[in-house]
C-alpha cells in the first residue's frame, strides 16, 4: 500500500482557522516539517482543504 509525504511550504498566518486545525491534525507544525501517512479518503479530503498550502509525494513504505 502507498503512503503520502506531506509537506507544509507556506505559512499557515492569515488562513482560516478550519484550514490551521485540519495542518495541526495532520502534524505540520513548522514550515519544511515532513509527515507520513497511509492512503486513504479521509487524508487525501484533509490533503484538498489545505493543497494550496502543502506539497505531496507518494512513497512506497
Amino acid at each position: 500500500m502507498a503512503a503520502l509525504k506531506i509537506t507544509l511550504k507556506r505559512s499557515l498566518a492569515g488562513s482560516q482557522p478550519k484550514q490551521r486545525a485540519t495542518a495541526k491534525a495532520l502534524g505540520l507544525t513548522k514550515l519544511q516539517k515532513s509527515v507520513i501517512h497511509k492512503d486513504n479518503p479521509q487524508i487525501r479530503g484533509m490533503i484538498a482543504r489545505i493543497n494550496h498550502l502543502i506539497e505531496v509525494v507518494e512513497v512506497e513504505e
